[in-house]
């Protein structure tokens, strides 16, 4: 690999980590208006677009180690949001359900969280943020098999 060639995936990897950077303090700052941290929205929404979903697969839905589901878990527990279920069938799997308040929540803050995200992308027309998609999905599956 030359010089050019390591250059310029650098120039990638800090592009791609500085957008992250601020699109991801836009939505912070949108969802901090709720009392809630980016993990804690991401577990709500799923529950709430993916129904009941067993402790143990929440984690990589949503990007994140087991044990901090628990904790994430507990603390939107607390907060009414959210609430355990063992399973009738094995007593070892452990569902979280989003409550009432926690769906009236979401309801709520969703599609302003979703016009925020909006505006903080809106830097690229509609052609390049469907091109950007496509290639950083492909980064990401490359990235991701290269681990395995």
């Amino acid at each position: 690999m030359g010089k050019l060639e390591r250059d310029a995936a650098l120039d990638l990897f800090i592009a791609l980590n500085r957008a992250a950077q601020w699109t991801n303090a836009h939505s912070d700052r949108d969802i901090k208006r709720y009392d809630l941290n980016r993990t804690e929205f991401g577990v709500l929404e799923l529950l709430y677009h993916k129904g009941s979903q067993p402790l143990q697969q929440i984690g990589g839905k949503v990007l994140m180690s087991s044990g901090n589901i628990t904790y994430v878990v507990d603390k939107l527990e607390k907060k009414g949001y959210v609430q355990r279920r063992a399973c009738t069938e094995d007593r070892r799997l452990i569902y979280a359900d989003i409550t009432e308040s926690g769906e009236r929540l979401i309801e709520e803050a969703f599609p302003g969280h979703a016009e925020v995200i909006r505006r903080a992308v809106d830097g690229l027309d509609e052609e390049e943020k469907r091109t950007a998609s496509r290639l950083l999905k492909k980064l990401g599956k490359f990235a991701e098999e290269g681990l395995r």
